[in-house]
């Protein structure tokens, strides 16, 4: 999975808020009044000076819910943690991987078994350079 674009990330999101909640089971009466406004900024962004949009292309990330198209929110100050979703550069190619960190090195590993995961060798240029924090998928 590649990176298409990036984009900083604009803290002036607000969208307005239904009073209740609505049903995913069976359904109830439409509510015709909102309560208020939400930042999306409060609950998406956790550092605005290091906070970049990034869009996704290609499927080797589909098990981890992005899919091609797809906008990651990702955080450059982020620390990288075993596990962690992250935009990494390879070779000085960007790419979006799992990193796993293991006994016998860092492992690129795709979410798609269609995708080979990328051990990176001693050799290798490799640069954390973000750790992705909210996938943006359409419906």
């Amino acid at each position: 999975m590649k990176i298409s674009s990036i984009r900083l990330y604009r803290a002036d999101s607000v969208v307005q808020v239904a009073l209740t909640a609505v049903a995913a089971g069976y359904p109830s009466p439409a509510q015709d009044y909102f309560d208020g406004t939400l930042n999306l900024s409060e609950h998406l962004i956790h550092d605005t000076t290091s906070t970049f949009v990034v869009r996704v292309s290609g499927s080797s990330m589909e098990g981890a819910g992005i899919a091609d198209g797809d906008e990651l929110i990702v955080n450059r100050a982020r620390k990288p943690i075993d596990g962690s979703v992250v935009i990494a550069v390879l070779d000085g190619e960007m790419t979006v991987k799992r990193l796993r960190m293991t006994p016998s090195g860092i492992v690129l590993q795709a979410e798609n078994p269609e995708y080979p995961d990328i051990s990176v060798g001693e050799l290798a240029s490799l640069e954390i350079w973000a750790v992705a924090e909210t996938c943006l998928h359409r419906l």
